[in-house]
């Protein structure tokens, strides 16, 4: 598997909401993930991690992160931070997604590999299937870890921004979790 990711591979495996296609966040992965998606370049993809120390070298972390994290349930947010040097603009240039997996499996991927990319597995536009092995052969991927996923929808996108040491919230995308359920905890912190 190793060498299969290392050298641009894709996976699809399980995760707590729908199957995700994974590379590593490298080049060569990146031009397989796209080309696979047919996924415009100007729609970046999320990293998904064990936890927020796989990125603490790559996105400034907030104090309240970890508090977000805890209040909502595993694996139900991705939340985009500010890079700390800018990265390839299809991870987000200067603006990084972060998902912290809850299911088991990508767990272990994140785990031994580090972040690997959090998409959907199916072509930009398409409905996604629970079924992690349907998923993978309507992609045309090989490798994949064996689930059935919930399909109850993707993530809730949140991006923080800072600007004079004021961090602001925007809701990109709702999710599993209601962005109503998302400004009341924001607003609790405020």
């Amino acid at each position: 598997m190793r060498h299969h990711l290392e050298s641009g591979g894709l996976i699809v495996y399980p995760t707590s909401t729908l199957p995700g296609l994974g590379c590593l966040p490298q080049k060569n992965g990146l031009d397989n993930l796209f080309e696979t998606k047919k996924r415009p370049d100007t729609m970046p993809v999320s990293l998904g991690v064990v936890s927020m120390t796989q990125v603490k070298d790559l996105v400034v972390i907030p104090e309240f992160v970890d508090g977000l994290l805890e209040f909502f349930p595993k694996g139900s947010l991705t939340i985009i931070l500010p890079a700390l040097a800018k990265v390839d603009s299809r991870l987000g240039g200067e603006n990084i997604g972060i998902r912290v997996f809850s299911h088991p499996e990508a767990i272990k991927l994140a785990k031994e590999f580090g972040p690997i990319t959090a998409t959907s597995a199916n072509e930009s536009g398409n409905l996604t299937e629970c079924d992690v092995e349907i998923a993978a052969k309507t992609l045309g991927i090989e490798k994949f870890i064996p689930g059935i996923c919930p399909n109850e929808g993707g993530s809730t996108i949140i991006q923080f921004t800072v600007d004079s040491l004021i961090w602001s919230l925007i809701i990109m995308r709702e999710g599993v979790v209601p962005r109503e359920d998302v400004k009341r905890w924001w607003t609790s912190q405020t």
